[in-house]
């Protein structure tokens, strides 16, 4: 499908909140921050969420405490009217999927799903995005993968919320956007469909911070790479229905400064895991990922809806987490986004 330069200029654009100051960073100043340099809608993410609560009870708010969420989820949302921001999904809900049936996982997973649900309702928003799990306890079944996410469906669906599944590229079994889509298909819900993000996609099927080259590096080289990174993208935006996305994540990543340990840290995060949190900027900025490819795939589906910065950036060192100019950061953001659009369009 042809991505024509004139169906580009209503994209809607959002932000993650996770993606500019920290937790600690007042919520009041990133909204003003994301809606001064233009966008119409954020991720609210959780954890901005429960430090914005623990701030404004002045007390250690529990992450299950889904009464006092609520509470400060009421306050989110007419703070967010205040600034005309849509919030457009909770995020990021994380190792929800594959526990053991009777495990306590299982049971903490589903506890978890309910609250997050009650807080969607408080805020306003109908979106719920969950990351493919990288639990090491996760059966590997897909079709067992499949049976929680529709059960997780069925209890979105009487309040017409959605699920947007999105591949996280350090995964235990579904790492790349195939592995995510063929789950949503046996899936088989009308409110499932996908969170696809540039980072994710390029970041595990193309790239490799464990290497020093950046690359996976396989017999044939770079060019056998590249095509077949480019047979990837023109299945994806022959296969994917445009309304089975429900939002695009955008984000480029640093080639670390020297190639990550291959081995799970201390916390039993995979290097692409470690390579995600900390060094990954706006496109044009830095990076060396092939953002636009990756959108402008996505864009031949026929997909219009959500665009979405949800950058992690530390600087090409992955060291500079202060974020002293929010403002103009967000403001670089979206020139990326305009630049990223200008580029993928054909005409």
């Amino acid at each position: 499908m042809t991505v024509s330069r004139s169906s580009l200029s209503l994209i809607p654009t959002c932000y993650a909140t996770v993606s500019i100051g920290t937790p600690n960073t007042p919520l009041a100043q990133k909204l003003k921050a994301i809606a001064d340099a233009g966008f119409q809608g954020i991720e609210l993410g959780f954890p901005d969420l429960l430090s914005f609560a623990s701030q404004t009870y002045n007390q250690d708010v529990d992450a299950q405490d889904f009464d006092t969420l609520c509470d400060a989820g009421r306050k989110v949302k007419n703070m967010c009217e205040d600034v005309a921001l849509k919030i457009v999904m909770l995020q990021p809900f994380s190792n929800f999927e594959g526990w053991p049936e009777n495990s306590e996982g299982r049971e903490d997973a589903f506890r978890r799903a309910k609250g997050w649900i009650q807080i969607m309702q408080t805020v306003g928003t109908d979106m719920l995005q969950i990351g493919s799990t990288d639990s090491p306890h996760a059966l590997s079944s897909l079709d067992y993968l499949a049976s929680d996410l529709r059960e997780l469906c069925d209890l979105l669906s009487p309040h017409r919320f959605r699920l947007a599944y999105e591949n996280w590229c350090w995964a235990t079994h579904a790492p790349d956007w195939k592995d995510v889509w063929e789950i949503v298909q046996k899936v088989d819900r009308p409110n499932i469909g996908l969170c696809l993000d540039t980072f994710q996609t390029a970041g595990g099927e193309w790239a490799d911070p464990t290497t020093a080259s950046g690359l996976i590096e396989r017999e044939g080289g770079k060019e056998y790479l590249d095509k077949q990174f480019k047979t990837s993208l023109q299945i994806l935006a022959k296969t994917i229905p445009k309304d089975k996305i429900y939002i695009l994540q955008i984000s480029d990543a640093y080639k670390p400064p020297k190639p990550l340990d291959a081995k799970q840290d201390e916390q039993g995060l995979r290097p692409r895991g470690r390579w995600s949190s900390c060094l990954r900027p706006v496109p044009f900025d830095g990076g060396y990922l092939p953002v636009t490819e990756v959108a402008k795939a996505v864009l031949e589906t026929g997909f219009r809806g959500w665009f979405s910065m949800e950058v992690f950036d530390g600087g090409p060192d992955g060291e500079d987490m202060e974020w002293k100019e929010m403002g103009t950061y967000a403001k670089k953001a979206m020139q990326a986004h305009k630049r990223l659009l200008e580029e993928a369009a054909d005409s």
